[in-house]
């Protein structure tokens, strides 16, 4: 995962609001990165009694757990989907809106957290100037997101892989519709080309796809990758590959059975930046 985060000197759009069958996968991100790393403010303590905004909160699980955990700031969750529970702590509410849209009002938080936008935002320099102008002054922003294309290691995975094509595809597709796949590894430029904020920290992981790898943590992280991807293979595949690509839904389902048989037979090791 690439996570950068920043202090404000004084002075992380859906592509398709997600089914069913891509909501419950939705939370495994934040189960993944509970088992790895997260919030990264040196002073957690410090937001109490503030405000915080969550961009990109989708099911609203982030947003719910601060909201529990710091009884006394106001959480504010934004996404494009109301997919978010009815029955909140009283200190968290859900706005629905488009964060890539002009940020109306005088309303300035003390942490701002923005993550797995890849493939959401057209113009991340922009959003990155939006959240600093929205900071209190010392306000956090935390960005966590991933490089969406697959890689190996140890040679494992190769082009001849029916996934490695699918994948391609994917990140190729919507790079062709202006929208970034793989906005992790870039992250701490853009934060640093901003040149207003101070502090800066970044941090990257690799995190295996499936339960490959030797290591208890990596393999117990990399199943949860697994699951993630298999419960939304179908719903955002069909959406850019015969939405955007105009190919039909029989040829796209065949191409994601081989997937998924590579996927659950451990047929490489692949890596994700996450």
């Amino acid at each position: 995962m690439a996570e950068t985060s920043g202090t404000a000197a004084p002075a992380t759009t859906a592509t398709a609001a997600p089914t069913s069958a891509t909501t419950q996968g939705l939370n495994q991100p934040e189960e993944a990165l509970e088992a790895d790393e997260g919030f990264a403010s040196d002073n957690d303590s410090s937001i109490d009694d503030r405000m915080i905004l969550d961009i990109g909160t989708g099911t609203g699980i982030w947003a719910v757990e601060i909201g529990d955990i710091f009884e006394n700031a106001e959480v504010v969750g934004n996404d494009l989907s109301a997919i978010q529970p009815e029955w909140v702590p009283p200190n968290v509410k859900f706005e629905i809106d488009d964060v890539e849209s002009p940020w109306v009002g005088n309303k300035k938080y003390d942490y701002i957290m923005c993550r797995y936008m890849a493939g959401s935002i057209g113009d991340w320099p922009r959003l990155i100037n939006n959240i600093y102008d929205n900071l209190n002054p010392g306000g956090w922003a935390e960005f966590q997101d991933m490089s969406t294309e697959y890689y190996s290691d140890d040679g494992t995975y190769t082009p001849k892989h029916a996934t490695h094509d699918w994948n391609q595809t994917f990140v190729n597709t919507l790079k062709s519709m202006g929208r970034e796949p793989c906005p992790g590894p870039q992250l701490e430029g853009w934060v640093r080309a901003h040149n207003g904020f101070s502090h800066v920290f970044h941090q990257k992981f690799k995190t295996p796809i499936g339960p490959w790898a030797k290591n208890q943590h990596h393999k117990e992280q990399g199943m949860l990758n697994l699951v993630q991807i298999l419960e939304g293979l179908e719903a955002f595949s069909l959406k850019l590959f015969c939405g955007v690509l105009g190919r039909t839904k029989e040829e796209v389902l065949v191409q994601l059975a081989a997937v998924r048989q590579e996927l659950k037979s451990g047929a490489f090791h692949s890596l994700l930046d996450l």
